[in-house]
């Protein structure tokens, strides 16, 4: 006996939209930094949730929940970037076993110069489509599919 709940045909067309945007965006957004930074959107995410913290400093492990990623990845990413000359890594002054990611001088100016791109780029492909109304919808169902997924908002996309 087959108890498998199927999707009916409004919830099949949802789901079939929403796969489709979470394919085509991220290529949208790295295409638009490679071809105008020489950074993928992973790169410039991380530079700048490093702009925004205090002292534009964050332990590894803070940082890999705010760009919702594992430390192995960052860790790889970081690497990257500090080879660049836009982050540095020092041991954590309160914990000497941690190590804090900063965004150094050039990474900061690579930041400011790259995010009206971006900025323009999120705005024509996500919120210049929808109305005010669509905006508010998809910031409540985004946060209640995320509350699903990260109930312990471990990555932090669901506010502090």
């Amino acid at each position: 006996m087959d108890d498998t709940r199927w999707l009916t045909p409004d919830q099949l067309g949802a789901w079939k939209k929403f796969v489709a945007v979470v394919e085509i965006l991220p290529g949208a957004l790295d295409s638009q930094l490679q071809r105008d930074a020489g950074l993928t959107h992973f790169e410039y995410f991380t530079m700048a949730m490093l702009s925004e913290a205090p002292q534009r400093t964050l332990r590894m492990t803070s940082l890999a929940s705010a760009t919702n990623s594992t430390l192995p990845r960052l860790s790889h990413v970081v690497s990257r970037l500090e080879g660049r000359g836009y982050i540095e890594r020092t041991p954590c002054p309160e914990d000497r076993r941690a190590t804090n990611a900063k965004l150094s001088g050039t990474g900061w100016q690579k930041v400011v110069e790259t995010a009206p791109g971006h900025v323009a780029t999120v705005r024509g492909n996500v919120i210049e489509p929808l109305s005010a109304d669509d905006v508010a919808d998809l910031d409540r169902i985004m946060g209640r599919m995320l509350r699903h997924l990260d109930p312990d908002n471990r990555f932090r996309a669901n506010g502090d």
